[in-house]
This record gives C-alpha cells, sequence and structure tokens, in this order.
C-alpha cells in the first residue's frame, strides 16, 4: 500500500542531498525543503515571506480568489469569514442533519448489498452532505443532479496539463467550472433575497457568507471561487480518509473491535431513530485517534507549494526571490526520531498530543494556513465510521491496491463484501 514512488524518490533525494535541495518542478527553479523547521517556515509567519502557489490548472479551476491563493489581509479576511461557520461552536447545530444524511446514503446504497466500493459511495456520501449542509440544496433538485454532473467533470481536469483545446480534460473543467460558477450565483441571490426577508432557520455556509457580503466582509466573487474550493477540499479528503479507515480496520482487527467497542456503547445509549449529537462525537475518542494515525501514514495530501516574496534563509541556504519551494507532507510523518516504528500502525501514538512536536504532524497543514474544514471533516469522518461500523461486518476483495492521483486512491474503488450486524438505525 505504501508503493508511493514520489515519496521513495523525495526520500533518495534526502539521502544524497539532505533536507535541503534545489530542482526544477513544471519548468521552474525550485527548492525542496523537508523536516520540522521546514515545515514550520511553510505555515507559520504572516505571509510576507511565502506565498501559496497552486499549478495553473488548479487556479483556473477554482478561481484566482479562493483561499489557497490569497494572501496578507485578504486571505486573513476570507479566511476569518469561512471559520465562522466551519468552526466547532457553529458545527454542534448540524451534527443531526449529517447523522441524517449518513443514515439515508446507508439505507440507500448499503442495505441489501453484498459488495459495494467503498470510495466511489464515499464521494456520494460527502457530496451528498456538502449539498445540503454548506449549500442548503436539498435532495431531488433538478440543481443538485446539475451541480453533481457539473462538479464530477470540474475536478477530472484539475491537475491536467492546463492545454486549453476542445476535447481535452482541462478544457471540460474549465467549462464546468463555469457552469458551477453560475449555480452558486444563482444561489448567492437566492440566499440574499431570504435574507432580505427575513428567513430564519439553520444556515448554511452560502447563507452565512452571503450575509457578510452584506457588509462588505466578503465579495461574491469571493464566495464563488471559495464554495468551489470548499466542495473539492471537502468531497475528496474526508472520502478518502474513511476509505482508508476502512482498509486499515479490515486489516487490524483489534483496532476494529476496539473501534467497534467504542461505538456500540454510544449506540447503546441511544433511542432508535435517535441522532448522535455533539456529546456523541466527543466520546469517540479513540476512533479519532484511529483516524489520525491513518493520516499519518497516508496523509490525503502529498505536498505543495510556496512562492518565494523575497530571498529567505534557512538551514544556512538561500532561497531566492521568485523560486518555488516545495513540501512534503508524509516524509515527518514517517520520521522514525518523531515516531517510532512509523511502519506500524499505532493509534495510541495521539493519546497525549502535546508528545507530538509542532509542526510535525501536518495531514491538514498547520498554522495560519491550517484547513478551515478540519472540524467539519472531523464530524463527518466520525458520524460516517460509527454507522458504517456499528451496522456491517466486511472483508476485503482481492484487488485493494492504492495509487495517487495526487491523493492514495484504492485502483479499483476498494470493493468489499459486507454483511448487516443486524441493527436497526431508525430509518
Amino acid at each position: 500500500m505504501r508503493s508511493n514512488t514520489g515519496e521513495k524518490w523525495l526520500e533518495q533525494r534526502i539521502r544524497k542531498y539532505g533536507p535541503v535541495s534545489k530542482l526544477s518542478l513544471f519548468g521552474n527553479p525550485s527548492v525542496f525543503i523537508h523536516g520540522q523547521a521546514a515545515n514550520k517556515l511553510v505555515f507559520s509567519g504572516d505571509g510576507s515571506a511565502l506565498a501559496s502557489s497552486q499549478t495553473k490548472s488548479v487556479r483556473m479551476v477554482l478561481g484566482a480568489q479562493n483561499l489557497l491563493e490569497l494572501r496578507g489581509d485578504d486571505h486573513k479576511r476570507v479566511r476569518g469569514a469561512m471559520v465562522s461557520f466551519l468552526k466547532a461552536e457553529s458545527l454542534k447545530q448540524y451534527v443531526g442533519k449529517m447523522d441524517q444524511e449518513v443514515r439515508l446514503h446507508i439505507q440507500t446504497h448499503w442495505k441489501g448489498k453484498h459488495e459495494v466500493q467503498v470510495l466511489p459511495l464515499m464521494k456520494v456520501l460527502t457530496f451528498d452532505i456538502i449539498c445540503t449542509i454548506l449549500f442548503g440544496v436539498e435532495r431531488g433538485s433538478s440543481r443538485r443532479a446539475k451541480l453533481v454532473q457539473y462538479f464530477q467533470d470540474m475536478i477530472q481536469g484539475i491537475w491536467a496539463v492546463p492545454i486549453n483545446l476542445p476535447f481535452t480534460r482541462y478544457n471540460r473543467s474549465i467549462s464546468s467550472s463555469s457552469k458551477v460558477d453560475d449555480i452558486v450565483n444563482d444561489l448567492i441571490a437566492e440566499k440574499r433575497a431570504q435574507l432580505q426577508h427575513g428567513a430564519g432557520g439553520p444556515r448554511d455556509l452560502i447563507t452565512s457568507l452571503v450575509d457578510m457580503n452584506n457588509s462588505q466582509a466578503i465579495s461574491d466573487g469571493e464566495i464563488i471561487d471559495n464554495i468551489k474550493l470548499v466542495m473539492t477540499a471537502g468531497h475528496d479528503t474526508s472520502s478518502v480518509v474513511i476509505t482508508l479507515v476502512m482498509r486499515l480496520l479490515s486489516n487490524q482487527p483489534s483496532v476494529c473491535a476496539a473501534v467497534l467497542k467504542e461505538q456500540e456503547d454510544i449506540a447503546k445509549s441511544k433511542s432508535e431513530g435517535e441522532t448522535l449529537t455533539w456529546e456523541d462525537l466527543g466520546k469517540m475518542k479513540y476512533t479519532w485517534r484511529v483516524a489520525q494515525e491513518t493520516m499519518r501514514m497516508f496523509p490525503p495530501i502529498f505536498g505543495g507549494f510556496r512562492n518565494a516574496l523575497k530571498d529567505i534563509e534557512f538551514e544556512g541556504y538561500l532561497i531566492p526571490k521568485g523560486w518555488q519551494v516545495f513540501w512534503a507532507t508524509g516524509l515527518t510523518h514517517m520520521d522514525q526520531t518523531i515516531f517510532p516504528e512509523p511502519e506500524r500502525f499505532d493509534p495510541t501514538r495521539f493519546e497525549n498530543t502535546t508528545s507530538v512536536p509542532p509542526y510535525c504532524y501536518i495531514p491538514f497543514g498547520g498554522g495560519a494556513r491550517i484547513c478551515p474544514g478540519y472540524e467539519f471533516a472531523k464530524v463527518e469522518i466520525l458520524v460516517a465510521i460509527h454507522y458504517i461500523v456499528t451496522q456491517f461486518t466486511w472483508k476485503m476483495c482481492a484487488d485493494n491496491r492504492f495509487s495517487r492521483d495526487p491523493m492514495p486512491v484504492p485502483t479499483k474503488g476498494l470493493p468489499i463484501k459486507i454483511e448487516p450486524r443486524n441493527r436497526n438505525i431508525g430509518l
């Protein structure tokens, strides 16, 4: 499963050249940096030395005003607007709604089946959650069906070579991105009208951003680009992590048994049909450690790029202004001086998070640029695992190999054979 040529190539570079080395990436003069100090350089600071640098295809598909591209005060302002909805205090009221989405997904796509492909189903689930909770687009609407199709076409070319010719993946991605823009723009207009008429009830992310827009905290263009970013990050990251957790639980019977006990204890405390609560999620400590250890061994994000805004001195080297800085997530995760026996799956590593040095565990980034959707992803992962583990037993099918594209994904979607545990989830 760890047959990852990218990581092996970087490990070879470190052995040959040390933690800092220069190279050319996509035709750009670049420097690769590795280690705790490197991660701190990338994720800390005020953005005056390093700025996020995405590939042209990502920038063109998601838009120039997405959070990954913004700097300085603009980054702080837009990030603050996003976090105001995605922070833990705000998410508490949405746990029940997410619970309902997961149970409906299980009933629709898992019940009565003997074999399923985990990753495609987790992508369906995470997008359903995004549509309902973040966008307020209910099931069954033609708009939701169109949004799903356009989004799928959009992300197909997000990492493609940016040659905008007819019939290329990149061309289809750009075209679909424009169609997503149109749908989100319509949603913005509708949410604004609802706010003007004093509509009440739980808010979705778009409504919250539109309300801030009314006070000029964030523009419509920034809302559109960052909604596309949320769609992409929320859809891919959580679905991959849940899939990887299921794969690892299948190969770790004792770990799976401990997760099952923790989740069954919570399930037994609920009446039939009662949804999970924020307090229930707080009891899922071991399950979250399993997810953390999964992301340590198989981080969903391989790495990223920064652009040097000025000459930077680092570890005795000079990184010239204008050079691209490349960092990789998994290398500190698999450093035996930080995580002893790094190839061994051991969730107890995270019993005491203070034992993990700062900037060494970075599946969601770190510092001022830590993923604003971290808490949302955590809720999503825990609720999904709760219902899958308490409702089914499963065995891996023959082909469960993984590759990076650029996330660690099963080549066949992780096919598994499932059997029900015969517990009613109250649908």
